[in-house]
């Protein structure tokens, strides 16, 4: 069976999937090779919720999050079409961490509530667990609390620096700026309950994440009081208002 898809016809009504499922954190750092893990789950079969594509989304123009951003960092973190250019954002906050902070205290809650949104689908649909694929899952530690496993996608700082500067065209200068500003690979690995070593080659870090996906896959664990705790923490009456219309519907 692919990566929690439903097999009710092989259980009793008390007891399938969607009353089983739990939530999986997966993080790294920049250049790491998350990406990359989180792929190969996909190709699994997996039910991914990607921070980075639904931050995205959130500061469409449009938006409340977008304006508050235009208020904040100004018209010069914008792009001709009006879209914000996250490289040119990029560049004012991680010069500064008291921009840094402001922009994730912007974004952070409203990516969050439509995180959640995904999660309550794939609860509904009877996955039994959920990726949540968040870059900065141990910097900002609010959703850490709900998570069964965490994850970190590591490699070495040489092989980490030498994957940002091709990848994105950077000085070794630019590239140590923007590794300094997050959280340290060696420390996340420490609060992680699993570990993707990656800076081998990349049939090693298949071979790892099949071998991680067969452990959750033998978990049985449970989440539907840690989903409304979570609903509870973030003040979300209304997405669980919208979950149960879809039930009924």
């Amino acid at each position: 069976m692919t990566c929690g898809q439903p097999d009710w016809p092989h259980r009793d009504a008390s007891d399938r999937l969607w009353l089983q499922m739990f939530l999986v954190g997966l993080t790294g750092g920049i250049a790491s090779g998350k990406s990359t893990v989180s792929s190969v789950l996909r190709e699994l079969g997996c039910a991914i919720v990607d921070a980075d594509v639904v931050a995205r989304t959130v500061v469409e123009p449009g938006t409340p999050t977008y304006g508050r951003i235009v208020q904040h960092f100004g018209p010069d973190v914008l792009r001709e079409g009006g879209e914000i250019d996250r490289q040119k954002l990029g560049q004012v906050i991680f010069s500064s961490e008291e921009k840094r902070r402001l922009l994730n205290s912007i974004t952070h809650p409203e990516i969050h509530k439509a995180m959640l949104k995904q999660i309550l689908l794939y609860f509904l649909r009877g996955y039994r667990y959920v990726v949540l694929d968040v870059p900065l899952l141990f910097e900002t530690r609010r959703l850490t609390r709900f998570l069964n496993h965490t994850v970190v996608v590591y490699c070495d700082p040489a092989t980490q620096l030498s994957r940002l500067m091709h990848r994105d065209g950077l000085t070794p200068e630019q590239a140590k700026q923007r590794v300094g500003a997050q959280m340290p690979l060696n420390e996340k690995r420490g609060l992680a309950s699993h570990v993707i070593e990656n800076s081998g080659t990349r049939e090693d870090t298949h071979r790892q994440v099949l071998r991680l996906h067969a452990t959750l896959e033998d978990s049985a664990e449970h989440l539907p009081v840690r989903l409304l705790a979570i609903a509870a923490a973030l003040g979300l009456a209304g997405v669980l208002l919208y979950a149960v219309k879809l039930l009924v519907s």
